[in-house]
């Protein structure tokens, strides 16, 4: 847990989200202390989502409802939705407030308390831990409850990239309903890595 103690400082959210999505948290660690069980893994996939224009966003046209309006806060708070009656899904809110940017963590490289999470899991398979927003949500303890947490406290945290990730941009995925935006390549993943939820999408 020591080699995580670091922690993104709160200037890094506030940037233009496609930045902070390439050169900030892809390749950065997700953290979690839940239950008294750490748990991280290194960002290997996520999706970007702008409130005034995204029609694949919860905050399109910058609309406020209950369930987004932790993404209308400032940047570096944590917005988790329920969804399918199933799945929690883990975001970063970015930039300053009003903005109502959020970024999907999609895909983790499991780093440390594996365990832990194949025990959450019900899997020891690696590669099927964390590959996707619900299998991660489920590895790391995150549930509805964490929604818009400090990402600089003690229960949810991003530390910094020890390394540059070298990515590459696909469309996101499952959003056929955005029209026109389906088709952005708002998805980062890091080139080649074997712990995306899917491969990208070659033109």
């Amino acid at each position: 847990m020591a080699r995580f103690s670091n922690k993104l400082a709160a200037a890094d959210y506030l940037g233009d989200p496609f930045h902070v999505a390439a050169d900030v948290l892809l390749g950065a660690y997700l953290c979690s202390n839940i239950g008294g069980k750490f748990t991280a893994g290194r960002i290997t996939e996520l999706e970007v989502y702008i409130g005034a224009e995204d029609k694949a966003c919860h905050a399109y046209l910058n609309r406020k409802t209950a369930r987004n309006a932790v993404m209308f806060e400032r940047g570096g708070l944590s917005y988790v939705f329920f969804v399918y009656g199933m799945y929690h899904q883990f975001n970063v809110v970015i930039g300053e407030a009003g903005t109502a940017n959020a970024v999907l963590i999609r895909g983790l490289e499991p780093v440390d308390g594996l365990s832990v999470m194949a025990e959450r899991r019900g899997t020891d398979k690696l590669e099927n831990l964390t590959t996707g927003p619900g299998k991660l949500c489920q590895a790391l303890g995150i549930t509805r409850e964490h929604n818009a947490l400090d990402l600089a406290g003690d229960v949810l945290w991003l530390s910094p990239r020890d390394d540059v990730a070298v990515w590459e941009t696909t469309p996101r995925i499952g959003i056929d309903y955005a029209e026109e935006y389906k088709d952005k390549p708002w998805r980062y993943v890091v080139k080649g890595s074997k712990f995306v939820s899917k491969m990208p999408k070659r033109k």
